[in-house]
């Protein structure tokens, strides 16, 4: 054989290739935007961070308000008070496990 001309003729790609290839890009396109958290980096950690405080105080806070306002209407002196401060406590730990147990492309309860 001599270097000049090879030893066999090159072999033209096949147009099923073509379109494997083209299909197997577009697949992998799809993937990665379809895989791609929605929000990145810091700004959701302080939104989820957010939204811890939120809950926290907002389940405090109203467990406060209707067991005064027990307190007030069935005149039960501090038993309101502190039952409602537990339950907003629990109410809140509650919901923070839940958010910290979803995913976070996963649509809120």
């Amino acid at each position: 054989m001599s270097d000049e001309t090879p030893g066999r003729e090159p072999v033209e790609e096949d147009a099923r290739i073509d379109a494997l290839e083209a299909r197997l890009k577009a697949a992998r396109e799809r993937e990665e935007q379809r895989s791609r958290p929605q929000v990145q980096g810091v700004d959701a950690n302080y939104r989820s961070g957010n939204r811890v405080l939120a809950d926290l105080l907002g389940g405090i806070l109203g467990g406060l308000v209707f067991g005064w306002l027990f307190d007030r209407l069935a005149n039960t002196a501090p038993w309101g008070l502190m039952v409602g401060l537990f339950l907003g406590i629990a109410v809140a730990f509650r919901n923070i496990f839940r958010m910290a147990n979803t995913r976070s492309d996963d649509p809120p309860r």
